[in-house]
């Protein structure tokens, strides 16, 4: 095993001064709003749903609202498209309003708009409860990249494995609430009692998923970047093979036959 494999314990970490957790704090925050697309990444999430349940309010207009919300998610992606922005977030708003559409209009239940973002949301956590039980928590395969340190964390990083797998059950449950509540809805209320409640449930659990994914994070043991590692692991076997080329042309030149002198 190497010392790149040996696995670390909670103990093993050195104590951190306060301006190392200030650090620690702040390389968590940046990453979760890389990751989760922060206030414009909600924004998009958001809105869509919102104009469609709006306009269906109004009018009860299935085809006009679910054009209309179509509509605003393709204008979303086309803004950050122009801006040269990551589109990652508002292309998963577009997926996920265009099956929507698909939905009502086959049906031509307006409520089935809401149908594949539920479905979506109760196999997410599903799949978050799921992978951590199996010992590979979803939040950690999510976030791992982010914070440079790929799958290190299984096996040299028990203190943040622990933590990914607290915010993986974190959100997992959080899901599983909100499905216990939009479901009922989705066969007892109307489509507009559903729409409101679904808006308003849009953001609320998501920013606690997060919360919670921060706390446990930020009181973690820093994450390995495997990459710096990879680069120094470079930069030694260079240096290296720079010794041993010096090394083998010193050889060499003592090997040379010399001339004798007069």
């Amino acid at each position: 095993m190497t010392s790149h494999d040996k696995p670390t314990s909670d103990t093993d970490q050195p104590h951190r001064t306060d301006q190392q957790d200030a650090e620690a704090r702040a390389v968590t925050e940046a990453a979760l709003f890389e990751a989760f697309g922060g206030v414009r990444g909600m924004v998009e999430t958001v809105l869509p749903g919102l104009l469609f349940v709006t306009i269906f309010t109004i009018d009860k207009n299935l085809h006009f609202s679910a054009i209309a919300a179509l509509a605003v998610s393709l204008v979303l992606v086309a803004v950050r498209l122009i801006r040269k922005d990551t589109v990652k977030h508002a292309f998963s708003g577009v997926f996920g309003v265009a099956f929507g559409v698909v939905f009502a209009m086959m049906t031509g239940n307006a409520k089935d708009f809401y149908l594949p973002g539920m479905l979506y949301t109760l196999g997410l956590a599903l799949a978050y409860l799921v992978t951590t039980l199996a010992g590979v928590p979803l939040i950690g395969l999510i976030l791992g990249p982010v914070f440079k340190e790929n799958l290190s964390w299984r096996t040299r990083n028990p203190g943040r494995k622990k933590a990914y797998a607290k915010a993986s059950y974190a959100w997992g449950l959080i899901l599983l609430a909100k499905c216990a509540i939009l479901f009922p809805l989705y066969w007892w209320a109307d489509t507009a009692q559903l729409g409101w409640v679904l808006v308003a449930l849009k953001i609320p659990p998501f920013l606690l998923a997060v919360y919670l994914t921060w706390v446990f994070l930020a009181k973690a043991p820093p994450p390995i970047d495997v990459f710096a590692e990879m680069e120094a692991e470079e930069e030694a076997e260079k240096a290296r093979t720079a010794a041993r080329d010096a090394q083998a042309a010193q050889a060499a030149r003592a090997a040379e036959p010399r001339g004798y002198e007069v």
